[in-house]
């Protein structure tokens, strides 16, 4: 299958599924050793695949643990350039769905044997929830919503690198 990120003439668009775990106080983290920044765990969503199969795919993927959603956290558009997919900068149109994932048993089992897009090993942290301000995180707005984590879906946006929750009327 292939994800969905594709080319535009002006950019690139790209579907992503992240997953949110908490465990103890502390969300599961994906750290690529060429990258100075921690991530979610997840992806892109691939064609014909939901958020919903996707965000599990990827969880088992990248812990080894098979673990199942909770609801949807947040919903997030970003727009942005960088050279991530390409040699040369490009700009980015990405969409994604961030799940809530509930916990199991086998939590302890995670491990990470994935790497990212660019070859790069990546590694999993549980970082405290409490301390997310002293991180370089993405998405930046875990830093205050997992400290007070709403029961409702929340949705961000990211243009012109500020970051605002979308209110009808915005």
């Amino acid at each position: 299958m292939s994800d969905l990120t594709f080319k535009m003439d002006n950019g690139y668009f790209t579907y992503k599924a992240g997953a949110i775990i908490i465990h103890e106080n502390s969300v599961l983290m994906v750290k690529n050793e060429n990258f100075p920044y921690f991530y979610t765990v997840g992806g892109r969503v691939n064609f014909g695949e939901t958020s919903h199969d996707a965000v599990i795919r990827e969880v088992l993927e990248e812990t080894g643990v098979a673990m199942e959603i909770d609801r949807l956290a947040f919903i997030y558009e970003n727009f942005f350039t960088a050279s991530v997919f390409s040699a040369t900068n490009g700009k980015f149109h990405e969409v994604g769905f961030y799940y809530l994932m509930k916990t199991c048993d086998k939590i302890k089992d995670i491990k990470c044997t994935s790497m990212g897009d660019d070859g790069g090993a990546e590694t999993l942290h549980w970082l405290p929830i409490a301390e997310l301000e002293s991180y370089d995180l993405f998405p930046e707005f875990y830093k205050t919503q997992l400290l007070n984590i709403k029961d409702e879906t929340v949705h961000f946006i990211t243009r012109d690198g500020r970051t605002y929750r979308w209110q009808e009327g915005n």
